[in-house]
């Protein structure tokens, strides 16, 4: 008996080891990607976040399941289909069927439906193509809209384009300050935090479109506010000290308007299972 565990430990170790060679030049994709990438540098996170929530409910029954091995074999389909074309996104999506169908393999069925969010969760640190298209139109929107917000305090602001033009200064709002990057974050944030907390469908639901309005105003708040501090104490002061404290600080102003937000749907309770 001990033999026999022994060897079937051996053959799953082969098999992880065998795909992980299969699958290297995706993963290494996927850690260049959250390096260089400003919108997913929460990427090196969404793994550990999902395998403590597959941690947290490791009590399960083992019972193997051998047609798992079609799975594997179709995430095995779609790498070898990414190859010709090097389309790291199919490929990385196969890599989560691969890890679907091994969980079926070796654990069960009972697993992979306790874990499904969990493996759904690690899609949200593919990077998106399309993603760095929505900047551009968010720089203008930016610009225009935190003039507007700037002008009852006093300050002078005239847009065109992405272009800002104070009394004393210029600024040109770039993919930084476009506020992408934190709709991005904030997004898979609240994913995650729908899942966590009981609450009615539809206060889960609210929450998941409440993402998007609460980053853009948190946004316009740290540009505007932006604006106001370089037109009273130079665009210096602007650049070279608020402009690096506000991104985090109005991060954390987002995150608190969307707890602030969860009360009100009544979805603020974490769940016992978690």
């Amino acid at each position: 008996m001990l033999n026999r565990d022994r060897e079937h430990i051996f053959g799953i170790t082969a098999m992880v080891a065998l795909l992980g060679l299969v699958f290297l030049p995706t993963l290494r994709w996927l850690v260049d990607s959250w390096l260089g990438d400003p919108y997913y540098s929460h990427g090196f996170l969404v793994p550990v976040v999902a395998g403590y929530l597959i941690w947290r409910q490791r009590h399960v029954k083992i019972e193997p399941w051998d047609a798992g091995l079609a799975v594997v074999t179709l995430g095995v389909i779609l790498h070898i289909a990414s190859l010709p074309t090097r389309n790291h996104i199919l490929s990385a999506a196969g890599l989560l069927v691969v890890l679907v169908g091994l969980t079926l393999t070796f654990v069960g069925r009972r697993a992979a439906r306790r874990w499904a969010f969990a493996f759904a969760f690690l899609g949200t640190a593919i990077p998106l193509p399309f993603v760095e298209r929505f900047s551009p139109p968010l720089e203008a929107f930016v610009a225009r809209y935190a003039a507007v917000c700037v002008r009852p305090l006093g300050v002078v602001a005239t847009t065109i384009g992405s272009q800002v033009q104070l009394a004393s200064s210029a600024f040109t709002v770039g993919a930084p300050c476009s506020g992408l990057r934190s709709i991005v974050a904030l997004f898979t944030l609240t994913i995650l935090f729908i899942y966590l907390v009981r609450g009615p469908w539809w206060g889960k639901v609210t929450l998941l479109v409440a993402a998007l309005p609460i980053a853009v105003a948190a946004n316009l708040m740290r540009v505007s506010s932006l604006f106001f501090v370089a037109d009273n104490l130079g665009a210096d002061a602007g650049l070279r000290y608020y402009h690096t404290l506000s991104s985090p600080t109005l991060f954390l102003f987002a995150l608190g308007m969307l707890l602030l937000t969860s009360r009100g749907v009544k979805c603020h309770a974490i769940r016992s299972d978690i």
